[in-house]
């Protein structure tokens, strides 16, 4: 009988190739809409099943037994079939714990605020609750008695120092969403976000722009399907291999992309790492030049930096919807901390170092047309700063390696 993931909306998902890989079985992914649940369920066809979003706690007048986590959590995402006895379980605790230690996220003795209230929660609420959490503060935006307004949030528990969003604000396709205003919690220290698609939330992002120590929704989708593959099969999954696992479908996922200087070699350089690794190549510019249909120094002197600087922005935003590629930005992208944040959602961020005398200069690109025009545009690498040193590349004539872990994709 079959295995797999039931839920609304799974075309995204990464549990297949998960379940596959660290479980060895066939994995579906089965699409079920809310009016095809009652008979679904009913017909039992199934071997073992994980539930996902919006059927974590409709599956449950269906299962004839529940372990104590799912019991004590109100929520089940793993359903075995035992001989037509359906065992509701709940791995997501686990997956959850995980991903907060891996993290080095500290909970005991701190107030948190959870924001949201479905099946998810329920188990982050019950992770928080034995990590010692000193209070939990349940957040939504439709009032309920179990829960507070945004405001009252920010009103009344403006010195959480933990938040963890387990809502589906920001969740790909519409990542430019953030759930909560980060500003109004000037003790905050940690930021858990369960979202795994896009890689960083915009919340991380905005997070670890503040110091703050994050955790993302990869770790914990990982560890909790490790734990159902032992439920299904019977199977223990190390935790060497849970983070081995995720941090390869993060290799995978994450787009690679080279900032820096005009004329540092950008595009060259993502030209080349494309044919080593089979990944696509995205160049910003050149993506900007087929829009606007004329070379971008035209377009400067016609319409001005704002107006360019907007189509850049927006041809951004699409390309980072999409994953797995190497991109290549203009020199001139990182003046916008948006276009940053945008960046850092959708991947890991390289800055070519090349000393100014050796740039190349190129006429039909404003930034780059002259020793001082680029001179002038230095001030756009102070964002480089932040970065690490193993992100700042030194750009030399030697043979070009994709950086470690960003080999060829199949």
């Amino acid at each position: 009988m079959r295995r797999g993931l039931i839920g609304e909306h799974l075309g995204h998902s990464y549990s297949q190739r998960i379940h596959e890989t660290l479980g060895g079985y066939p994995y579906e992914l089965i699409e079920v809409a809310l009016q095809d649940l009652d008979a679904w369920m009913k017909n039992k066809d199934f071997a073992a099943l994980n539930v996902t979003i919006p059927y974590k706690k409709a599956v449950i007048p269906y299962l004839e037994e529940l372990d104590e986590r799912a019991r004590r959590i109100g929520a089940v995402n793993t359903i075995v079939n035992d001989h037509g006895r359906l065992i509701g379980k709940n791995t997501d605790y686990y997956g959850c714990r995980f991903m907060l230690e891996q993290a080095g996220m500290e909970i005991q003795g701190r107030k948190v605020i959870l924001l949201g209230n479905g099946g998810a929660a329920q188990a982050v609420q019950a992770v928080l609750e034995d990590l010692g959490a000193a209070a939990i503060v349940k957040v939504k935006r439709n009032p309920s008695p179990e829960t507070l307004t945004y405001e009252e949030a920010y009103r009344d528990h403006s010195g959480a120092q933990v938040i963890v969003n387990t809502s589906p604000v920001g969740m790909f396709p519409a990542q430019e969403g953030i759930p909560v205003e980060l500003d109004r919690f000037p003790q905050l220290e940690s930021v858990a976000d369960v979202i795994y698609n896009p890689h960083r939330t915009r919340l991380i992002v905005e997070a670890q722009k503040r110091g703050c120590r994050t955790a993302t929704g990869l770790s914990m989708l990982t560890a909790q399907a490790a734990e159902a593959i032992e439920a299904f099969i019977g199977k223990p999954v190390a935790p060497e291999s849970i983070l081995r696992m995720t941090a390869e479908l993060a290799r995978e996922k994450m787009n690679l992309v080279l900032i820096g200087m005009p004329g540092c070699g950008k595009s060259t350089i993502a030209r080349k790492l494309a044919e080593i690794s089979g990944r696509p190549a995205v160049d910003i510019d050149q993506r900007i030049v087929e829009r606007i249909g004329m070379p971008i120094r035209d377009f400067f002197a016609q319409q001005g930096e704002a107006r360019f600087r907007q189509i850049e922005a927006e041809i951004l935003a699409e390309v980072t919807l999409q994953t797995g590629q190497i991109i290549a930005t203009g020199g001139g992208i990182v003046k916008d901390w948006e276009n940053v944040r945008r960046l850092r959602q959708s991947g890991k961020v390289y800055f070519l170092d090349r000393s100014l005398d050796q740039l190349e200069t190129d006429p039909s690109r404003p930034l780059s047309s002259s020793r001082e025009a680029r001179g002038s545009s230095m001030t756009s690498g102070l964002i480089y700063t932040g970065l690490p040193a193993t992100n700042r590349l030194k750009t030399t004539a030697a043979p070009i390696r994709p950086p470690a872990g960003y080999g060829r994709t199949g």
